[in-house]
């Protein structure tokens, strides 16, 4: 089988600065990781391929220092990766960006399984996966919690749909978006980490591609990022009526509840 992993390079939230001239995330690869579901989608996909066997080709869409994580994802087994890279891609949005992809794993062949993280830490938006789905016109379930291969030409996913699991019976070609409980990611061995600095990265640019140019970038984006700022916590306060009398302390609670906007 043919299995296909969508990975983004991200910053780390615990190193986030933003630029104050330009109100934007600075991102390099000191702050710099790989979508930590994206490492879910990668062992589906690995599993998978050590159960039935195949390859697993991996791809990221971004500036080239993006290659990082396609270096990481080498080490942790994959077959191939390729780089999507052009300034004119640059600005995408959910939209433009699985646009994008879409065409750029139409470039690379058919594929029977796509797995891609549930949604990033930078955005959170979970649109990639089912955008992607929707515009290669094939079938998609995302926040998969549990997968097999049981019957050929078919996909058996579970997913939670509130306290219960939902279980699925997908048919290939098709999607699936990756959760924290799917799996149990795998390390890097040592022959991968061999590996990722000697492979060769695939480069994939706008004149590669079959694309629309009204439909990449910052030109092919309904919406737009003005400005990402950091939010500073509120200040806790303990609000202590112990000792009080009942009018003080309904008079301290009332102070409180209009401090905090509520009344």
């Amino acid at each position: 089988m043919k299995f296909l992993v969508c990975i983004k390079q991200v910053v780390d939230t615990s190193k986030m600065e933003v630029d104050p001239t330009t109100g934007r995330l600075k991102r390099n690869n000191a702050n710099s990781i790989m979508n930590p579901l994206d490492l879910h989608a990668l062992e589906a996909a690995f599993s998978l391929r050590d159960e039935v066997g195949g390859t697993v080709t991996v791809i990221t869409m971004g500036p080239p220092q993006a290659a990082a994580v396609l270096k990481d994802a080498v080490a942790m087994g994959a077959d191939e990766v390729y780089l999507v890279t052009d300034r004119a891609f640059g600005g995408a949005d959910t939209l433009a960006t699985s646009y994008t992809l879409a065409k750029a794993i139409e470039k690379l062949g058919t594929f029977d399984l796509i797995f891609c993280g549930q949604e990033s830490i930078d955005s959170n938006t979970a649109q990639i996966g089912p955008e992607i789905a929707a515009t290669l016109g094939i079938a998609d379930v995302s926040a998969a919690v549990g997968i097999s291969y049981e019957k050929e030409g078919f996909l058996t996913v579970k997913r939670q749909i509130g306290g219960n699991i939902e279980v699925l019976e997908l048919a290939l070609p098709a999607v699936v978006t990756a959760t924290e409980a799917l799996n149990h990611a795998r390390y890097p061995s040592i022959k991968g980490l061999l590996k990722k600095d000697e492979v060769e990265i695939g480069n994939l640019t706008a004149a590669d591609l079959p694309v629309d140019p009204a439909r990449i970038g910052m030109k092919g984006s309904p919406t737009q990022v003005r400005q990402v700022r950091p939010v500073v916590p509120p200040k806790k306060e303990n609000l202590r009526i112990e000792g009080k009398t009942t009018e003080e302390a309904a008079d301290l609670f009332l102070s409180a509840m209009q401090k905090l906007k509520v009344i």
